[in-house]
């Protein structure tokens, strides 16, 4: 009869050995503690029966206690297994964890296992991915400010120390002197107005304003310079909406937005400004038939200092922090903007503001 027993043992450390295996297949960590604490009443509750239909055959209380000490064994051991599968797949996060806290932002965690598991591998690796972009672009950043302001920078020393040398007289850099302050200062009340939109302490006085007034001002404040330039300057008006907005805003924006369009729109081009009602919202669109947008510089040409696109970019003047000042502005006004080709050549800025009563 004691191979009996140890049959029974042993068939139940199979099963419970085969039921540890199965529960570590479980989708998420909630599944597998319940199935756990299940096979853990189950399988020893099994063995006990087992071991009384034993003992009411054989009359040995050995045996009984054999086959129920089999059972707990094997029920603690699958606890253990299991608790180390999860554990190990808790150290790795940890690890990667500690890893980008030191500095390396590179650092990724293991996104398989249980669904909770893996679905805090997949957001760390995300939380890890964004803030690698995020120092990427602070030092793209420091690096493209550094340049913008060493150029007005090294042209005032220049002119400066050839005045001192006696190269030339006061009089003939006086104006370039000026016009590089005057780049100089734009430049650094730019980042400074970025450092305040990025730490939220840029307020908004938004209220009720019709958009149709603010944008005839704008367009013909351009007028001017569009016959200058051979371009047609077109308004679109469908109806003059109300947008709860802050009105100096957005007129700052939109006039980013024409001196844009007009800069890379050719002779005899058009551009036109664009005022209709969305849903909820208002939109304000310029339209340019320039050189156009690449998908690329569709994506980020509101990115600060971006230069990809040639076409868009410093190269035909400004730090290119202009479209990137209009975006913190529009979005803090509760509205979004963005910009995409047209199909029939050129390029469409488009921005929304949230309709008055809203």
């Amino acid at each position: 009869m004691i191979a009996l027993a140890l049959a029974v043992a042993g068939a139940t450390l199979a099963i419970g050995l085969a039921a540890t295996f199965a529960l570590r297949l479980l989708p998420t960590v909630r599944l597998q503690l319940v199935s756990l604490a299940l096979l853990a009443v189950i399988l020893p509750l099994a063995a006990v029966l087992l071991s009384g239909w034993v003992m009411f055959h054989m009359g040995d209380d050995v045996k009984i206690l054999a086959v129920a000490a089999a059972s707990a064994c094997v029920a603690a051991a699958a606890a253990l297994a299991l608790g180390t599968s999860i554990a190990r797949g808790i150290d790795r996060l940890r690890a990667a964890s500690g890893a980008l806290a030191a500095g390396d932002l590179s650092a990724r965690a293991p996104d398989t296992g249980p669904r909770e598991l893996a679905e805090l591998g997949r957001s760390f690796n995300e939380m890890a991915a964004n803030l690698e972009g995020l120092f990427d672009a602070r030092r793209e950043l420091v690096a493209a400010a550094s340049h913008d302001l060493r150029t007005p920078v090294a042209s005032i020393t220049a002119m400066l120390e050839a005045i001192e040398d006696g190269l030339a007289r006061p009089e003939e850099y006086l104006a370039p002197l000026q016009d590089q302050a005057r780049r100089l200062a734009a430049l650094v009340e730019d980042l400074f107005e970025l450092a305040r939109i990025d730490a939220g302490a840029l307020a908004h006085e938004l209220r009720e304003t019709a958009l149709g007034p603010i944008v005839e001002s704008c367009v013909r404040g351009f007028e001017a310079e569009a016959r200058a330039r051979n371009v047609r300057l077109e308004r679109r008006l469908e109806e003059t909406p109300e947008a709860r907005c802050a009105p100096e805003e957005v007129e700052r924006v939109l006039l980013n937005l024409l001196t844009n369009a007009l800069r890379h729109t050719p002779s005899d081009g058009t551009v036109a400004v664009t005022l209709a009602p969305a849903d909820d919202q208002v939109r304000v669109t310029v339209e340019d038939t320039g050189e156009g947008l690449t998908p690329e510089a569709a994506r980020r040409m509101f990115d600060r200092f971006w230069r990809g696109d040639t076409a868009r970019t410093g190269a035909t003047g400004g730090a290119g922090l202009g479209l990137a000042i209009a975006r913190g502005l529009v979005e803090g006004q509760g509205g979004r903007i963005w910009a995409e080709p047209r199909e029939a050549g050129g390029a469409r800025v488009s921005f929304t503001l949230p309709a008055a009563g809203r």
